[in-house]
């Protein structure tokens, strides 16, 4: 198996017929692998902030923060760094920030900061923190916070576990900032039984920013750690039942101020599970399901993001295959050469949902419809054919935009008004 001929970058950008074009690639600096595309509105409302993770290739040991502003949400300035390893720079990386707006005004980038001891590159790390008290025009430099162990993590106590947050923080029914993070147990634990990345022991936990929101100094952050039992969730990989698999989890506030979150997982399909606690405990994590007693969603092993939007709907970003599509197959021993996921991270789908009080799973979806493509044309330094992994939503003066990376090579936006999701009906 090859990887497909890789396509024109000066045009491929169109492809996906953006409304918006956020950052194309220089290529004369490490700026040619973009993701984790997170877009938020400043304090006061009249710009609109982003931040991503960036790096000369995914993997290659130099990952920083890149950060950008609009004021019109279609004209953006060029990218600053503003942590992480990059020319000019003496630090470590800097990995998968993301924002917190205090109602200070006060804007936390929360990273997963590179130690000197790691157990696995870009993944393994402390919280690290900078902060801006002028919507980003500077930044200082904040204390880490260290992330909690368990009997999952590297048994060396020098060595920090190794965690992700992915998405914007939501409030919680209490107001304070929520998070879902993976949690990568250490191949010194339990061994991964392929070569393949995607056979790593992994669970799904959370984590509260209890104070987040009254702007504190970055060495008074309260964190509370979830679930109680101190173990995230776990759902067995299809052909390795013993092997935990349960990524990227995307959470939303149900109206009923519970927690539903989705994950990705290593079984074909989107799992979910619900706390009516504040995350302290969680459901036994189950198949996401169109409906009650409907078909299972599908999607292979990429984020799976939900959005509750201000009207109170929620949109399910997704993939619509098990693993397989074509001659690709994130199951098969033998992979070629070639990273399957590259190729199964398309189309991406589009499903609307919709809470129902009374039902086992809270929030029912539509049917899915194609809302991007590449055509499994490959570019870029990584050679992917991905599309929308890592992405964010904004509803800001009066338009929703999804932003996504394509490729993850260009940022993009696209507008999703009221008038297209009128096109989805749920059951």
């Amino acid at each position: 198996m090859t990887t497909p001929p890789l396509g024109d970058i000066a045009t491929e950008w169109q492809r996906s017929q953006p409304d918006v074009v956020v950052f194309r690639p220089l290529g004369d600096r490490p700026d040619t692998d973009n993701e984790h595309f997170l877009v938020f509105e400043a304090p006061g409302g009249d710009e609109l902030l982003a931040m991503w993770t960036q790096s000369s290739v995914e993997g290659h040991g130099d990952n920083h923060i890149a950060f950008s502003r609009s004021a019109d949400g279609i004209n953006w300035a060029e990218p600053e760094v503003i942590a992480g390893s990059f020319p000019g720079r003496n630090e470590r990386q800097a990995s998968w920030g993301f924002p917190i707006v205090a109602d200070t005004g006060r804007i936390y980038c929360l990273y997963t900061k590179e130690t000197p001891k790691v157990d696995l590159k870009q993944i393994g790390g402390v919280m690290g923190c900078v902060y801006s008290d002028d919507n980003g025009h500077t930044w200082q430099v904040g204390a880490d916070n260290p992330v909690p162990k368990n009997q999952y993590d590297n048994p060396d106590p020098d060595i920090p576990p190794n965690w992700i947050v992915w998405q914007k923080p939501i409030r919680d029914g209490k107001g304070c900032w929520f998070s879902g993070y993976t949690q990568w147990t250490s191949h010194q634990v339990v061994p991964p039984p392929t070569n393949h990345w995607v056979d790593q022991d992994s669970r799904s936990g959370f984590v509260r920013f209890d104070n987040l929101h009254e702007g504190p100094d970055p060495a008074d952050f309260k964190l509370t750690w979830l679930p109680d039992s101190g173990v995230g969730l776990a759902v067995p990989h299809r052909d390795h039942p013993n092997l935990a698999v349960a990524e990227e989890p995307a959470v939303v506030l149900l109206p009923d101020n519970r927690l539903f979150v989705v994950m990705r997982t290593m079984t074909g399909h989107i799992w979910y599970s619900v706390s009516d606690d504040d995350g302290a405990t969680w459901r036994e994590p189950e198949t996401l399901l169109y409906k009650d007693g409907g078909e299972p969603v599908k999607n292979p092993m990429v984020s799976c993001p939900v959005y509750r939007l201000e009207d109170g709907r929620y949109l399910l970003i997704f993939y619509n295959n098990d693993g397989r599509l074509g001659e690709y197959d994130q199951f098969k021993a033998d992979w070629g050469g070639v990273n399957q996921a590259n190729f199964l991270r398309r189309p991406a789908y589009l499903s609307v949902g919709e809470f129902r009080p009374d039902a086992h799973q809270p929030i029912w979806f539509s049917d899915p419809q194609v809302l991007f493509d590449t055509a499994g044309i490959p570019i870029g330094p990584k050679a992917t054919a991905e599309i929308a992994t890592y992405p964010s939503l904004t509803e800001w003066r009066g338009e929703r935009v999804l932003w996504y990376p394509d490729r993850k090579f260009y940022l993009l936006g696209k507008r999703l008004p009221d008038s297209y999701l009128a096109g989805f009906q749920v059951p």
